[in-house]
């Protein structure tokens, strides 16, 4: 991706913000028809709403439909996608302080960013597909000027480390090549049929999942059998319609959102703007048809691997899979320790924290009600597993997870 030349004013002093009656006008020059882009901009009006009177101009565009400032539009600053050089090139001339929400640019000289942290999504996306028994990866992401290069960038080097090939998706033609439709699905079928079985590939979007799922579904390629697919961030409408339904990262948009807004509220303020991007952690995985298969040879620890995931959070213990499963506890063990790298029990409370997680998203529900939930006798219990395994209280997790979001109910 090439690194815009032009500088949004480093050094010059920001604009004073123009005030109505006490509000101040902010420009949020990113897309309203995305999910993400909506999650974003939840994110910023959260803040707004609880930290000021701000005015936000939302997804303002010109004549052709690009985003754009207005002209004449005066204001105390910008919250951006900064994905063209349009956009650099009008808010540099304005002279007023902005916070960039994209990485698609590597070098924005004037513009901190506040953005995913790639290298602990590709550690999400490897972990789950890991505990699912893969051992073959690619990356699926058809070349674009709509998003970055970091996020395979950072996937197939979590995958090396790990000591596994990431295989990635190259077509053989440059972003912004138009391609008929009969043709992509050419290209990325031969891709597919040159893989090895089964295979987990992570996609760069959503979109990009539902594309290689339906090109799977015209080509009968069998998923998650042969292919599984995870989409590389959250669009739950593109995730449950697709079929099957798709497995995805949940990217933090409304957290990036609302940071955005808080460090572009203490720039107004005079604070000095960080040097390195700001990296926002996805809140986890959610699990779907997509990646739903245990890509094991072993018919006896695949049935003990379901039961676990069927039982975990009823408060089992291993001997309760031993009654089921017609194995002894010491191959039982071994297996497990070859498979995945862990003991059985190991394996149950990763099953049940995992959960456990994602029911701390719900704020409706008291950190006892989630433990409860989870298969733990007790609160005291659940956090004293919770904060050995993520180094930090359920309080402090779900503290964390929720930053940024509006919430008008339950106990923390």
């Amino acid at each position: 991706m090439p690194t815009p030349t032009s500088s949004l004013a480093a050094n010059a002093t920001p604009r004073s913000p123009v005030l109505q009656a006490g509000v101040r006008s902010v420009a949020v020059l990113v897309e309203t028809d995305t999910s993400s882009g909506c999650s974003v901009i939840r994110g910023i009006a959260n803040y707004a709403e609880t930290h000021g009177d701000w005015h936000l101009l939302i997804d303002p565009r010109d004549h052709e439909q690009r985003s754009a400032l207005p002209d004449g539009w005066t204001g105390a600053g910008v919250i951006a996608r900064l994905s063209t050089r349009l956009q650099l090139e009008q808010i540099a001339a304005r002279r007023m302080p902005v916070v960039n929400v994209d990485d698609l640019y590597d070098d924005l000289t004037g513009a901190p960013s506040v953005v995913t942290d790639e290298e602990e999504l590709g550690r999400m996306a490897l972990a789950h597909l890991l505990d699912r028994g893969f051992r073959h990866f690619a990356y699926f992401a058809p070349p674009s000027h709509q998003y970055s290069k970091k996020r395979g960038e950072a996937f197939r080097e979590i995958v090396k480390e790990a000591g596994y090939e990431c295989i990635e998706y190259k077509p053989g033609y440059r972003a912004g090549r138009i391609l008929s439709w009969a043709e992509q699905q050419q290209r990325a079928s031969r891709w597919l049929s040159s893989l090895p079985r089964p295979v987990a590939v992570l996609t760069v979007q959503a979109h990009q999942a539902r594309q290689l799922a339906e090109i799977c579904h015209f080509t009968g390629v069998r998923v998650p059998d042969d292919v599984a697919i995870l989409a590389g961030d959250a669009d739950d409408l593109m995730c449950e319609v697709s079929t099957p339904p798709l497995s995805n990262i949940n990217v933090a948009s409304e957290k990036i959102g609302h940071d955005a807004a808080e460090l572009l509220d203490r720039i107004i303020a005079g604070e000095p703007a960080p040097k390195e991007p700001i990296r926002i952690p996805p809140r986890g995985v959610t699990s779907r048809q997509s990646t739903d298969l245990l890509a094991i040879d072993d018919s006896m620890i695949v049935d003990a691997l379901r039961f676990i995931r069927k039982h975990a959070c009823r408060g089992i213990v291993v001997d309760d899979i031993l009654r089921d499963i017609p194995i002894s506890r010491r191959t039982l063990e071994i297996q497990f320790r070859h498979y995945l790298g862990r003991s059985p029990a190991k394996e149950i409370r990763r099953v049940q924290l995992e959960r456990a997680q994602e029911l701390l998203g719900k704020p409706e529900l008291s950190i006892t009600e989630v433990g409860l939930a989870c298969g733990f006798s007790n609160a005291t219990r659940f956090g004293v597993a919770f904060k050995k395994e993520n180094e930090r209280t359920p309080q402090a997790f779900r503290k964390n997870l929720l930053s940024g979001q509006k919430i008008n109910t339950g106990s923390f």
